[in-house]
């Protein structure tokens, strides 16, 4: 594997999973919290915790589609984007972090089968280099990953 493949492996696992200098990753965002806690919504019409978690799943899924030939509506859910959870569901919470610890796992597979070369090429669906698809899925790791440390504070959590 490339010195290259294995930084932006890196950047994914450390906006993910792995300890970083820059506090919580996405999956310390969401350490210990319930059904309940995640449907929290900071206000109305803003998504809960529960809602994001999925949304990241998706966008993991869209980069994956990006990199591997996956059919049109090969994701687990129906529709795109944003997926409506509506109260405290264990079971469903349980499901989508599962969901979201998949398609983590699937990107990153894809992402550490690449050749180096095609880091560089501009993706099939969209006007970006794979590249800059990878990089983005970790940023958006984090940028979520904050939002929910802030609807954690807003409704009550402390972690």
């Amino acid at each position: 594997m490339s010195r290259e493949i294995e930084l932006i492996l890196l950047s994914l696992d450390q906006a993910y999973d792995r300890k970083s200098w820059h506090g919580s990753n996405l999956k310390g965002a969401l350490r210990g919290l319930d059904a309940g806690a995640a449907a929290h919504r900071p206000a109305p019409g803003r998504p809960s915790i529960h809602e994001l978690v999925v949304h990241l799943a998706y966008w993991k899924y869209a980069v994956l589609r990006q990199l591997v030939d996956l059919p049109r509506g090969a994701f687990p859910l129906k529709g795109s984007n944003w997926f409506p959870r509506e109260g405290p569901d264990s079971a469903a919470w349980k499901a989508d972090l599962a969901l979201l610890d998949r398609m983590h796992r699937d990107l990153r597979a894809a992402v550490a089968a690449l050749d180096p070369v095609d880091l560089d090429r501009p993706s099939a669906k969209v006007q970006y280099r794979i590249r800059d698809l990878i990089l983005g899925v970790a940023a958006h790791d984090l940028h979520h990953g904050g939002q929910i440390q802030l609807i954690k504070r807003l409704g009550g959590e402390r972690r």
